[in-house]
């Protein structure tokens, strides 16, 4: 298995259409993000999407951008977007993609990492705290989570 920075792959077309396959809300959104254009406009400058990867397959994917669902907020950065494939969940896949992001972060002088979700339990596994309650972009509340990295 490989993470890719789905921004410096030299084979962002097949990513591309690798995302089309999702059938969740917010990969398709994710998804048309990229293929309009408009991902850095959406999540600002320098976020990255990555694609946990076997071979030419996608299992799963995440960003680490600086904004995501809640906003306004000077909450940043955000992992966002997390999605596996119905057929990989189960594996775990997740922790690879949150200790990608927290090399990235610490290369960044980050130490934390916020993530917006309705699921409970999920990323509690992965050492994420419940941090708030917060309304997302369409005025739904969404549970806010933080991960340190230390």
């Amino acid at each position: 298995m490989e993470i890719i920075n789905y921004f410096e792959s030299e084979r962002r077309d097949h990513w591309l259409r690798e995302l089309s396959r999702c059938d969740w809300g917010a990969g398709v959104y994710l998804y048309e993000l990229l293929r309009d254009g408009t991902f850095f406009n959406a999540v600002g400058e320098g976020s990255r999407v990555l694609l946990l990867t076997e071979g030419d397959e996608l299992i799963s994917f995440c960003t680490y951008a600086q904004k995501d669902d809640i906003q306004p907020t000077e909450l940043t950065p955000w992992m966002g977007f997390v999605y596996t494939f119905p057929q990989h969940r189960g594996h775990r896949y997740v922790g690879l993609l949150l200790e990608e992001i927290r090399r990235l972060a610490k290369a960044q002088h980050v130490e934390q990492v916020y993530i917006s979700t309705n699921h409970v339990g999920l990323y509690e596994k992965y050492g994420c705290t419940y941090l708030t309650q917060m309304r997302d972009m369409d005025g739904e509340p969404s549970r806010v989570y933080v991960k340190h990295f230390s």
